[in-house]
């Protein structure tokens, strides 16, 4: 082989070895991309699917919280309900129980501190006393004039209560009064009773 055509042969292989081994470092570098792009998706994926599995986690936890508060809602409401309906037909067999207050041998002075405490409340120096007939009767002329002179107030028992029982005092005018009749005062307790008498009814002491 003539040497010219060596060198040429030489250089061929020379450019053709080098031109696989560019070819398998372009691929090598593609293949090592693809393998990178790949992982990138793999890795967002399951980033992905971890922080949708976080959200729904967090979604279960936050109905869970949810459908547990409702249901302690539900629970109180229920318990409140109860309560009510208890103090309720409690107040309502005291309203019933009223009239033997009475027949208390205590009542005629009852009916002078029911009357006295009107009075001072209602602060006139003249006042028209209205109460129901039991009650009336015990309200002589001279206990009027007793009570009358001690608070220097002049007193008038006139018609009867219409309803309730006890005391109700008030301006000649009629523009003031005060009722201190039992079932009033029986209404204005309950605030105060409330927590005793549910105390009692749930087998507590006060």
């Amino acid at each position: 082989m003539a040497p010219v055509e060596g060198n040429i042969e030489l250089l061929t292989q020379a450019v053709l070895s080098e031109a696989r081994a560019d070819a398998d470092r372009l691929l090598a570098e593609a293949r090592s991309k693809a393998e990178s792009i790949q992982r990138q998706a793999e890795e967002q994926a399951a980033a992905e699917r971890t922080a949708i599995l976080e959200r729904a986690a967090q979604d279960a936890d936050r109905i869970r919280r949810q459908a547990t508060a409702t249901a302690e809602i539900k629970v109180r409401m229920l318990q409140l309900e109860h309560r009510e309906k208890m103090l309720a037909d409690v107040f309502k067999a005291a309203r019933k129980q009223l009239p033997s207050v009475q027949i208390w041998k205590e009542y005629e002075e009852i009916v002078d501190h029911l009357l006295r405490e009107a009075l001072v409340h209602l602060g006139a120096e003249v006042a028209d006393i209205h109460a129901d007939k039991h009650t009336g009767r015990l309200l002589t002329r001279k206990k009027l004039d007793a009570i009358g002179k001690e608070l220097n107030i002049k007193l008038s028992l006139k018609k009867p209560l219409s309803k309730g029982m006890g005391i109700l005092v008030e301006t000649t005018d009629k523009r003031m009064h005060y009722d201190n009749t039992l079932e009033t005062r029986l209404e204005l307790m309950q605030s105060t009773l409330r927590s005793p008498v549910y105390k009692i009814l749930m087998g507590e002491g006060l």
